[in-house]
């Protein structure tokens, strides 16, 4: 089921779409047809067919909520070995610079597990993990911050756009 604002269905909403595929179950043991089910729960005539049809394949197992989408993709095992490659560094992976970007992670996660998932997700799981984002605390060598000053105070006012 999916949503115009990309959102999907709660735990408790995903517990009560569950009774229902169960109650529709009922309905099958006792020899009801899809339109009357779908009548008494109010939903589709096409989703008690498809629900029918997942339970004479897999029995209770075929109409049981299958979880969260956003569960996490990496076991425990997995994501223990994702931290000891990323502190191995991006050189060892083959990039040219000791930067980690989210889409090198997500490249590594793939090449290593053979598990897609998006920039995001990534992410997110790295957040879950204690990572999060760095940025240098070091300057260029090259950096001079008298001419930094300098062209702060006497250029920039002359580039600066006028305030209306």
């Amino acid at each position: 089921m999916r949503y115009p604002q990309g959102g999907g269905l709660t735990d408790a909403e995903r517990i009560a779409r569950e009774w229902v595929r169960l109650q529709a179950v009922a309905g099958f043991e006792g020899g009801e047809k899809n339109q009357e089910i779908a009548v008494v729960l109010w939903v589709s005539e096409r989703s008690v067919g498809r629900w029918r049809r997942q339970w004479r394949e897999e029995g209770l197992a075929g109409v049981a909520s299958k979880g969260s989408p956003g569960r996490p993709r990496l076991s425990g095992v997995q994501m223990a070995r994702l931290e000891r490659e990323l502190e191995r560094g991006p050189l060892a992976h083959g990039w040219a610079d000791q930067r980690w970007t989210l889409a090198r992670v997500k490249t590594l996660i793939g090449r290593l597990f053979h598990v897609a998932c998006t920039v995001e997700g990534t992410w997110r799981l790295l957040r879950r993990h204690g990572w999060s984002w760095q940025q240098p605390a070091r300057r260029a060598i090259e950096r001079d911050d008298d001419a930094v000053e300098l062209w702060r105070r006497e250029v920039w006012p002359q580039v600066r756009a006028p305030r209306r």
